[in-house]
């Protein structure tokens, strides 16, 4: 029995003697099959070809990427806080090296992950960090691994310690979560950071971010979605944001750059 790993998505199915048929998650309109068919791995075959890179991306935020580029090549973010850490989104590959990486800034207290295309292999980063996994129950559909260490949480927020807010935008997944990190520091005057892994996504002019259905597929949302982005984020303060790629960031002036390119985007779908 394996718990085999979609090589196109990085996600880690419930275990099986075979690899499962299909990934629903790449068969969705957001995501795609490989073009030469769907592929499948399993953690110790990934560990013997990849390693994971660190790097400090700002005051106790640690960036957790893997190389060669795997899957969906997004980055995992841990906050390093008072508290406990919280691991924001989540990659697949996790050896004894990461272990040990996180280990010595305090470990993981518990994993919270924007969307289902970032769950990857968060059942086994749970289990050999003894953390708590915090998923927003509108994707609870997409949880293709299940675990007693998942909570669903409801609603728009969801306040956590050391006053980190999880926050329900929607817009790319019904469950669309961002992370409020209000103790984010990047200099004096700092008023903190949004991590939204691509719920708000930072795009290569990071003047601007933008927001879509699918990135692949070229799906936009409609102006319902953009609203009630701006409308769920407005009450809290930032001037950083965080994406889900290594230099997918808004360093100064993020929540007017959040609204300039809403603005944009209504203005151009509308035309």
């Amino acid at each position: 029995m394996e718990n085999f790993i979609c090589v196109q998505c990085g996600t880690q199915f419930s275990e099986t003697v075979k690899p499962p048929l299909h990934c629903p998650i790449c068969e969705d309109e957001r995501q795609f099959v490989r073009h030469s068919g769907q592929k499948w791995t399993t953690l110790n075959r990934l560990a013997a070809e990849h390693r994971n890179r660190f790097e400090d991306k700002a005051p106790r935020l640690l960036g957790i990427g893997t190389e060669p580029e795997f899957a969906i090549g997004q980055r995992a973010l841990l906050v390093q806080s008072p508290a406990g850490n919280l691991l924001w989104d989540c990659i697949t590959l996790l050896d004894d090296r990461t272990t040990a990486e996180v280990n010595a800034r305090g470990g993981i207290r518990a994993i919270a992950i924007s969307h289902p295309h970032y769950y990857t292999t968060m059942v086994e980063w749970a289990e050999r960090f003894d953390a708590q996994i915090l998923l927003h129950t509108a994707d609870r559909e997409w949880v293709l691994r299940k675990s007693p260490r998942i909570q669903f949480w409801e609603g728009t927020t969801l306040p956590l310690w050391d006053n980190l807010t999880l926050i329900n935008c929607g817009g790319h997944f019904e469950g669309g979560t961002v992370l409020h990190w209000p103790a984010a520091s990047r200099g004096r005057g700092s008023k903190g950071a949004l991590l939204t892994g691509d719920i708000i996504q930072v795009v290569q002019d990071r003047r601007y971010v933008s927001f879509m259905r699918s990135y692949p597929n070229l799906i936009p949302l409609g102006a319902t979605a953009i609203n009630h982005i701006l409308k769920t984020i407005e009450p809290f303060a930032f001037d950083q944001i965080y994406g889900a790629w290594w230099k997918a960031n808004v360093l100064s002036n993020a929540k007017a750059a959040v609204r300039r390119s809403a603005e944009r985007y209504l203005r151009w779908i509308s035309a």
